[in-house]
């Protein structure tokens, strides 16, 4: 339950498989697009995930793998951005 002045958030995991020993990061809307701020961790070889409570909305996002910009491959859900350019959606709800 929500407390009153609050923002409600929820749990939301990322999960990206690749190469083993890649250096991937999570930039979007809710990290300012910062594409080093945020680093998935390798959970086993090739399976790389971060979990964070995010605000309650939609929010766009993309990979950043060996630091070239990917939309999720296994989320079907995307916007055209600004540039012309493709962007993954989630929404928290």
């Amino acid at each position: 339950m929500k407390k009153s002045g609050s923002i409600e958030k929820k749990r939301v995991e990322f999960r990206l498989k690749a190469e083993p020993g890649r250096e991937i990061f999570i930039a979007g809307t809710f990290n300012d697009w910062d594409p080093t701020d945020t680093k998935l961790k390798e959970n086993r070889a090739g399976l790389y995930s971060i979990a964070f409570h995010l605000p309650v909305g939609l929010h766009e996002y993309k990979f950043v793998v060996n630091g070239i910009w990917e939309v999720d491959p296994e989320n079907p859900e995307k916007l055209q951005n600004a540039f012309g350019e493709v962007n993954s959606v989630i929404t928290v709800g």
